[in-house]
């Protein structure tokens, strides 16, 4: 190599390492402004959560307004909403290559949308509000700022990871999560740093900055490894991921059917209100109004009822069907460690233990994103069970088939070899725009 030669692959490193300071800067400062402004408005619903809720179980008569208020919801989507009813759907899309405009009226819009199903006593949870402010907020910031198209996509799944990670104190899954949720089967590596920023920052704002304090459970004991256990954790993780598809399949089975019915969104909230209110009176409790959060901390504390599992889903399927604003994560959270605490009798093992699996896995299969679970067992109940969560959510993951509560995943990659699925097939079956 002559001296001209030499000199210009010195100069090449020299500007390859620039440009990668470069972008390493870039996207710790990009990621951090959305980490704020995510956990900001995480901490903001999170207090304006906790505060209805107490409203509600002080005030039981409220329930017989949850009609009255998805009237209210209804009308505020119809009339300014737009294109945000779409909900998380929307944004997935838009870093898939979408041309729609995430408006910015889509985070105050779903935040009181929430807060009034929460306040008169539906059943949802709060993942799904805590992603579509991240989301609305990235994109209100990009244009801020003119961010290019490419750039645009990350910012979108920064928003995703911020949200999520400060709405439930788990940095790590929420940066997986953020990157697993837009096609099942493929990560995009180049949005690992921004999304962890946003995420790790979004979290902190949250829990340092505003002095939010996250729910805790606790996991006394893992038990030995040993292949009996691994047998009985498989077959719980075979249910998990069964009744993960069950929810799914019955949410997007009702919102189909109630859209058939009833043309008037206002009206069908309206219904689904009714419907809230029946079953409270047919079940005899209302243990499975709200996130859940009671019905999960039995299951780590003491028993809950065998069907618990299946009247939460009831619940939240009806809620969410009929039109009503919230998640789903939370109430797959109460789903799974409910129906993990029942599964614990029959397997004969530790009530919590299962209670944690299921806490992770029901959701793993609803979402498909097993990396994010596994990773969100590690951060609330410790790496001492780390083989068994995995175990649990691959194994939900698979037997969840090609269902989700997300209709606009793309399937990147089947789940099994078995079963063709043409390139650009999203979970509701419609392939994506090129």
């Amino acid at each position: 190599m002559n001296q001209w030669s030499a000199r210009w692959v010195e100069f090449a490193k020299k500007r390859s390492h620039f440009a990668l300071w470069s972008t390493f800067i870039k996207w710790i400062v990009l990621g951090s402004v959305v980490g704020l402004l995510s956990g900001t408005a995480s901490a903001f619903f999170l207090k304006s959560l906790d505060y209805v809720t107490d409203v509600r179980l002080e005030h039981p008569w409220l329930l017989y307004l949850l009609p009255l208020g998805g009237v209210l919801v209804s009308f505020l989507y119809m009339r300014y909403g737009k294109n945000s009813v779409k909900g998380n759907n929307l944004i997935i899309e838009q870093i898939q290559d979408g041309t729609e405009t995430i408006p910015l009226r889509m985070a105050p819009l779903v935040l009181f949308g929430t807060l009034v199903t929460h306040l008169f006593g539906g059943s949802a949870g709060r993942e799904g509000t805590a992603v579509q402010m991240g989301g609305s907020l990235a994109e209100w910031f990009g244009k801020l700022i003119k961010i290019s198209p490419l750039d645009r996509k990350i910012l979108l799944m920064c928003g995703i990871s911020g949200g999520f990670g400060s709405i439930f104190g788990t940095p790590l899954a929420g940066t997986l999560f953020g990157l697993e949720v837009v096609t099942i089967g493929l990560i995009s590596q180049q949005a690992l740093l921004p999304c962890f920023v946003a995420s790790f920052v979004g979290d902190l704002v949250t829990t340092q900055l505003w002095g939010v304090d996250h729910t805790h459970y606790v996991v006394n004991e893992f038990p030995a490894l040993s292949v009996m256990i691994i047998l009985k954790v498989v077959l719980a993780s075979v249910i998990f991921g069964l009744v993960s598809m069950l929810f799914s399949e019955l949410t997007h089975f009702l919102k189909r059917t109630f859209t058939a019915m009833i043309n008037n969104p206002m009206i069908k909230a309206a219904v689904g209100g009714l419907i809230i209110i029946a079953l409270v009176f047919v079940v005899g409790s209302r243990d499975y109004l709200g996130l859940g959060i009671p019905l999960i901390k039995d299951s780590f504390e003491g028993e809950v009822s065998p069907f618990a599992f299946l009247w939460k889903l009831i619940f939240t399927a009806f809620t969410l069907g009929t039109g009503f604003q919230g998640g789903e994560v939370t109430p797959l959270f109460a789903i799974g460690a409910t129906l993990g605490n029942a599964l614990a009798g029959i397997l004969h093992v530790y009530g919590p233990f299962l209670a944690a699996l299921g806490f992770i896995a029901v959701f793993c299969g609803a979402t498909s994103t097993p990396i994010a679970c596994f990773l969100m067992g590690i951060e609330l109940f410790g790496s001492e069970g780390a083989i068994y969560m995995f175990i649990a959510c691959v194994v939900s993951y698979l037997f969840s088939g090609h269902s989700s509560i997300y209709t606009s995943q793309l399937i990147g990659v089947s789940k099994s070899q078995l079963i063709s699925i043409p390139q650009g097939t999203r979970i509701n079956g419609v392939k994506k725009r090129k």
